[in-house]
């Protein structure tokens, strides 16, 4: 098993044990992704990037976990392999933009 799909077995057993799988549909994943993402954006607003890390960094760790808790859930939803969209996109990225 990769460390992906053990990560996803991890949220996934979380997730049963709590009743949230009727809460987690694609448009709401996808949605919370983005609140998330918010969130992170918080840390950073209107200090530098040195001094977010140093008044926020516990923060930031939190809010990066929970953009790729959604993440995986939502690629395990889509029935996405993880490695594999993120390969196609990175050979896709290299061709637009090359070195």
């Amino acid at each position: 098993m990769s460390d992906i799909q053990y990560l996803i077995n991890q949220i996934n057993q979380f997730r049963d044990e709590r009743n949230w799988r009727q809460f987690h549909n694609p448009k709401d994943l996808a949605i919370s992704i983005s609140i998330e993402a918010a969130e992170l954006l918080e840390d950073f607003q209107w200090i530098s990037s040195e001094e977010a890390l140093e008044k926020n960094k516990e923060n930031i760790k939190e809010e990066i976990a929970d953009v790729l808790i959604y993440s995986l859930m939502l690629c395990d939803e889509l029935g996405l392999d993880v490695k594999e969209i993120v390969e196609e996109k990175m050979g896709k990225n290299g061709e637009k933009y090359p070195v």
